[in-house]
């Protein structure tokens, strides 16, 4: 179950974020501006958010195979409508069914959550959330395929070309999986089968939940954006090609995904407090090289430089990623669906008004770092909130109390 989920994760999540990568081709056959551009991610990574409590819930209820399977013939549909999509509504139409495709986080941590014991799932919840690396096989087989195809296409079109190749192509590879989960999959388990809604529900009620959400959107929805922009950032700022962009940018992703399991470990050795306090000093170090330039008090790095950062950048991504949902784990364990439900969407909301954010600060001001000094001004509020957090703990509880138990932080 965890290696099935996790594989159809990676497609989903492949899919979702596709924009990331045939960005540029897409600017230059419908000569679109970057507001423009920014929509189509956004709109996609909007779409993505939106569902990801109810779908949750639903598979709290129903099971993780029911729903996962759905998930990926949903998904399929949209991707082969996006390779034969002629117009910028179009494409907008298709970024909006592409983006259902993200929702399936949620109903993966719910899957997960219900087949392992809380003492192991920082680790399953780490392992199954690696499958973000899908965004990297955008990045790396994206470049390959619209260099390989013609954009006439293949077998008499019946293969797109170009930029189309690559949403064809994850719409087979989204249909095959479909198949194996139904076949494969073990049978379902449904913890949430037979409760009340109001109950299920009730948890969202607390401030931690919506504390839990803002880092997630520290860790995943700027993780989300930067697969997005970073693309066009390197093509625009460095002048490289965009095969050559798209392995950089995915020297960022490969940090940012495959390291959940180890967060998801860490978490589960020494608390999920001081892993999060960690991945935001990490976060905060790497981010202020990159803002300078925003400030007027530094030049823009150089290529190595700056991927260096975005490296450790991604880093803290992958482990925070996992400390935020053992969080959840450790809290909620009765309620991984609807609380992972709600924290996802609120990270992935953050993904969607990111990139309108730097799209529109870029054309406001004329400078791309402007991106990575909102990225800044976001971790330094989320790691005090965090320290105030943990110090009025400490002022109303005296004694030390043991990481990773239900009152850590």
């Amino acid at each position: 179950m965890l290696w099935l989920s996790t594989a159809a994760f990676t497609l989903l999540f492949a899919a979702w974020l596709v924009f990331g990568i045939i960005a540029p081709p897409i600017r230059r056959e419908f000569a679109l501006d970057d507001v423009q551009v920014s929509w189509l991610g956004a709109l996609a990574v909007l779409v993505g958010s939106v569902l990801r409590l109810p779908l949750g819930m639903a598979t709290d209820r129903l099971g993780g195979r029911r729903v996962f399977t759905a998930m990926l013939v949903v998904a399929a549909i949209a991707c082969g409508l996006l390779a034969t999509a002629s117009s910028y509504p179009a494409l907008l139409a298709c970024a909006a069914l592409v983006g259902l495709a993200g929702n399936s986080f949620s109903a993966g941590i719910a899957w997960n959550a219900a087949w392992f014991e809380r003492a192991r799932q920082g680790f399953a919840l780490g392992t199954f959330g690696a499958g973000n690396v899908g965004a990297s096989l955008t990045k790396l087989a994206g470049p390959l395929l619209i260099a390989l195809i013609p954009v006439g296409g293949l077998a008499g079109g019946l293969i797109p070309g170009g930029w189309r190749a690559v949403p064809a192509m994850l719409c087979l590879a989204l249909l095959v999986m479909a198949l194996v989960v139904w076949q494969a999959a073990p049978a379902d388990r449904t913890p949430g089968k037979g409760r009340a809604l109001r109950a299920m529900l009730a948890p969202l009620a607390c401030l931690r939940v919506w504390r839990f959400g803002l880092y997630y959107v520290l860790v995943f929805g700027a993780y989300v954006a930067l697969s997005l922009v970073l693309p066009s950032f390197y093509v625009e700022t460095y002048a490289l090609s965009l095969a050559q962009a798209g392995m950089l940018t995915a020297l960022f992703i490969f940090p940012a995904s495959l390291l959940r399991p180890l967060g998801g470990w860490m978490s589960d050795r020494w608390g999920a407090r001081p892993v999060t306090y960690g991945v935001f000093a990490l976060m905060l170090l790497a981010t202020l090289p990159l803002a300078a330039p925003a400030l007027g008090i530094g030049a823009q790095p150089g290529v190595g430089a700056f991927t260096a950062l975005m490296v450790a950048l991604g880093v803290g991504m992958g482990v925070g990623k996992a400390s935020v949902f053992k969080y959840i784990a450790d809290y909620f364990p009765a309620d991984v669906g609807a609380v992972g439900g709600l924290v996802g969407t609120l990270g992935a909301l953050g993904g969607f008004a990111l990139p309108l954010a730097f799209g529109y600060l870029k054309r406001g001001t004329g400078e791309p770092a402007m991106m990575f000094l909102v990225l800044a001004a976001l971790t330094v509020v989320t790691l005090a909130w965090l320290h105030v957090v943990v110090l009025g703990m400490r002022r109303t509880r005296p004694f030390p109390v043991a990481v990773g138990t239900a009152l850590d932080a």
